[in-house]
C-alpha cells in the first residue's frame, strides 16, 4: 500500500469509476469503512461528545459507522459474556471485524494450530449475523515458508473472511499471493512503516488498513492519499470485491476523521457505502 504525506500522491490508482457490480451471491459488493477499534478515552471530547460514558462508547461510535475491528482479541481471547456484550450493545447490520490471537500467530507461529483457530473463532461466534472478517497478523520476525502458511490456511473455517497482515516484505511475492487466492484469503493491503504491502486483491473481499502517513498509527492523511483510497476501493467494488477498511491511526482521533473523508470520497465515486 502506498503510503501518503503532505499533498503528493505517489502511485494513483488507474480505475474508471463505476457503480459496484454484482457479486457472485447476487448482491451488490459492499464497502464498509470504520476504525481499529473505538474503545480510545482520547476521541473524548473531540469525535465523541464530551463526558461520553466509556460504556456508551460501541453506541456512539456506530452512529457514525456500520464496522469496527477488535484490537483486544489479540492480547487475550475475551470472554463469551464480552463478546455477547459487543453484539448486543451494536445496532442491526454492523459488522466486527477482529484481530486473532497472537497465541496462534506469535507464539505458535501458525505451527500445529488446528485446536487453537477452533477454539478462538468459536470464542467469537455469539457475534452472530455481526461476526465479521477475522486478521491474522504475523510477526515481523516471522520469515516466508509457505508450506507453513499453506497448512494453516487449510484450518481456516471457510465459512468466514480472513485475511493476513504479513510484517516482513519478503512475504510479497507471486508464491504467497497464489497462497491466498487459492485459499479465498485476503491479502491485508496495509501501509505499516516496516512492510508496506502493495495493492494486490486475492480473494473475493479485500482488507484495507491504513496505519497513518508513514506507518506510524499517527497523522491525517493527505486528501490526495484519500482520494488514491477511494479510487482503489471503486476499482475493486467494480471486479465484484467488498471492501473492508480500517483505520489505525488513532492517535490524536485521526482515524475517525479520516474514516468519515474517505466515506464521502467513497461515495462521490458513485459507489455505496453500508
Amino acid at each position: 500500500m502506498t503510503r501518503h504525506s503532505g499533498k503528493r500522491t505517489i502511485a494513483k490508482a488507474d480505475v474508471t469509476h463505476r457503480p459496484a457490480a454484482i457479486n457472485r451471491d447476487g448482491r451488490m459488493a459492499a464497502v464498509r469503512i470504520g476504525t481499529s477499534g473505538w474503545h480510545y478515552d482520547g476521541w473524548i471530547g473531540t469525535f465523541y461528545p464530551e463526558k461520553t460514558p466509556k460504556k456508551r462508547l460501541l453506541e456512539a461510535y456506530a452512529r457514525h459507522f456500520s464496522t469496527t475491528e477488535i484490537n483486544a482479541s489479540f492480547y487475550r481471547v475475551p470472554s463469551e459474556a464480552a463478546v455477547a456484550s459487543w453484539a448486543a450493545n451494536a445496532p442491526d447490520g454492523f459488522v466486527f471485524a477482529w484481530k486473532a490471537s497472537r497465541f496462534i500467530t506469535h507464539y505458535k507461529r501458525l505451527k500445529d494450530c488446528e485446536e487453537p483457530v477452533r477454539y478462538v473463532t468459536g470464542r467469537m461466534a455469539p457475534l452472530g449475523e455481526k461476526f465479521g472478517p477475522v486478521l491474522w497478523q504475523l510477526p515481523p520476525q516471522q520469515k516466508p515458508d509457505h508450506d507453513r502458511l499453506g497448512r494453516f490456511l487449510d484450518l481456516l473455517p471457510k465459512e468466514r473472511r480472513h485475511a493476513v497482515e504479513f510484517r516482513d516484505p519478503a512475504w510479497y511475492e507471486e508464491a504467497t499471493f497464489r497462497l491466498l487466492r487459492d485459499a479465498g484469503v485476503s491479502l491485508c493491503v496495509s501501509d505499516h512503516a516496516h512492510a508496506p504491502a502493495p495493492w494486490e486483491a486475492t480473494a473475493a473481499h479485500v482488507y484495507l488498513r491504513p496505519h497513518g502517513p508513514g506507518g506510524r498509527y499517527e497523522g491525517h492523511y493527505s486528501n490526495d492519499g484519500l482520494a488514491d483510497m477511494a479510487d482503489r476501493i471503486a476499482g475493486w467494488t467494480a471486479e465484484s470485491r467488498d471492501v473492508f477498511c480500517y483505520f489505525d491511526n488513532d492517535q490524536k482521533s485521526c482515524a475517525p476523521f479520516d474514516a468519515q473523508r474517505l466515506i464521502g470520497m467513497v461515495r462521490e465515486r458513485g459507489v455505496e457505502v453500508a
